[in-house]
């Protein structure tokens, strides 16, 4: 079995209405509460590090399998919405990614259900929807086009 270690360094200034740092790898960002929750709005903040993880995994995950299955997508993109609710506390709720996928005019039907199998696949093998399944509720909402049905 092998390990792989990651790590982050942070640091912060002031209190709720504070400021700080993240450097983690290739990843440097300010970050602060978002003005949505009444912060600062400055850089980054967890909610959207949370979901830019959820997705990137949920993104790369996806076109491994999409090559391992040689299917003939032109085309990958996503769209990733993260859910907070407010109660008593903040609650991170739901993320759903929603991929886009563009494919040959010759696609069969078979190739189409297994491009759409293939992208709620994704979402049950990513490492980090897994790491979030039972707290968070997790959906995705694919988008399959033929190359001459793009809008």
């Amino acid at each position: 079995m092998s390990r792989h270690h990651f790590y982050m360094k942070a640091n912060w200034s002031g209190g709720r209405g504070g400021v700080g740092t993240i450097s983690a790898g290739h990843l440097q960002s300010h970050i602060s509460i978002p003005e949505v929750m009444d912060g600062p709005g400055v850089g980054t903040n967890p909610d959207e590090m949370l979901i830019g993880a959820a997705g990137t995994c949920y993104l790369i995950t996806l076109a491994a399998i999409l090559e391992r299955r040689q299917l003939p997508v032109l085309e990958l993109t996503l769209e990733t919405e993260g859910i907070v609710h407010a109660d008593k506390k903040l609650v991170f709720e739901k993320i759903i990614h929603r991929p886009r996928l563009v494919v040959e005019d010759t696609a069969t039907e078979n190739q189409l259900d297994s491009i759409k199998q293939a992208a709620e696949h994704a979402e049950k093998n990513c490492m980090i929807s897994n790491a979030l399944r039972g707290n968070v509720e997790l959906e995705v909402d694919a988008h399959i086009f033929k190359k001459h049905e793009q809008t």
